[in-house]
């Protein structure tokens, strides 16, 4: 699974290394699309702005938010270009003071990066070099969403002592919050229904965790978590969105192709689990199974349905009670057709 491994543990968004060995992308295509988005910075900050969700600050909704969401789309598309940023950047020091300026808050600035990544590949794909009808596609959208996490990356590292650092990354995890998750499976499942792609909702969650707990003490289950974060990041790529969903639970969201290898991905973290996360408690000598069950939603319907991501949520949740039921550590998948319930006008990507 090396191939699918997002790099070092513990880092929520580790900014990125130019590889030719791991990432084997053209340099002259990585210039291409910086050229690309850069020429259209005014259009991608709009679009975002347009999509954005009410803005935790009134006077971030006015037209100081429209300059911040063009610096972001120019230090992505610059990231793009170089491979990488660097907290330490003087780039990312001067877009906070720009966001601050506008009254932006850090969370209303890791939510708008999410928003100016989604416009930058709707305004791409109409690109007739780069766009989708063109073989350089799949590797401009990878590059694109790499780019955004970067960013987000350098800015929460810079971020790690503030407010806004824990509203975007869970602590204990190290895996995103559920704010954030929310966001992001109601935009993807809104494009997966409008172009047909296929998405994959995965939930894991610890078996018996409070028996445990209530066992070898309340620091196991933190540790279990702990640890468990970082090994489920490490079955998905870096740019798979992987989500504290709740006090035992963590949520994965697998699109287009991804999809396809969910219940494959979804066994290989189960039987990890068993294999490294038991432990034996030194104080009684007893051996403690650690195992995880995991429930599957897939949605793979026809371009011009509507999904609904709250109903791929119980779907998820469905399958993974299923799963706890036929004795736990297990997986269980379900189809999302209860998700597709009206058609919609289909519309460029």
């Amino acid at each position: 699974m090396s191939s699918r491994q997002c790099g070092a543990p513990r880092r929520p968004v580790a900014p990125f290394q130019s590889d030719q060995r791991t990432w084997p992308i053209e340099e002259d295509l990585r210039q291409r699309i910086s050229s690309a988005l850069l020429e259209r910075l005014d259009i991608i900050a709009a679009d975002a702005i347009a999509i954005f969700p009410q803005l935790a600050s009134p006077v971030a909704a006015g037209d100081g938010a429209d300059g911040v969401a063009a610096a972001l789309a120019a230090l992505m598309a610059r990231a793009i270009h170089r491979g990488r940023v660097d907290a330490d950047d003087g780039e990312i020091a001067a877009l906070r003071a720009l966001a601050a300026d506008r009254a932006v808050s850090l969370e209303d600035l890791f939510t708008l990066a999410y928003h100016v990544e989604r416009s930058m590949i709707d305004e791409l794909a109409l690109d007739p070099a780069l766009g989708v009808s063109s073989e350089a596609w799949p590797g401009a959208t990878q590059l694109i969403r790499r780019g955004a996490f970067d960013c987000l990356g350098a800015l929460a590292e810079q971020s790690a002592s503030e407010a806004g650092y824990a509203a975007v990354v869970d602590r204990l995890t190290t895996v995103h919050t559920r704010s954030i998750f929310d966001i992001v499976l109601s935009k993807e499942a809104d494009r997966a229904g409008r172009f047909g792609y296929a998405l994959a909702l995965v939930l894991f969650d610890v078996d018996r965790l409070a028996d445990l707990n209530d066992r070898h003490g309340r620091i196991i289950g933190d540790r279990i978590l702990e640890r468990l974060g970082v090994l489920i990041r490490q079955y998905f790529r870096q740019h798979d969105w992987v989500a504290r969903h709740g006090d035992d639970a963590i949520a994965v969201l697998l699109t287009r192709s991804d999809a396809d290898h969910a219940d494959e991905l979804a066994d290989k973290v189960r039987t990890t689990v068993e294999e490294r996360l038991s432990f034996t408690d030194h104080r009684t000598n007893e051996r403690a199974a650690v195992t995880v069950s995991a429930g599957i939603v897939l949605f793979g319907g026809a371009a011009g349905t509507l999904v609904d991501p709250e109903q791929l949520r119980l779907d998820a949740e469905t399958a993974l009670q299923r799963a706890k039921e036929r004795g736990r550590n297990r997986v269980v998948r379900v189809e999302g057709a209860a998700s597709a319930s009206r058609a919609l006008p289909r519309s460029s990507p």
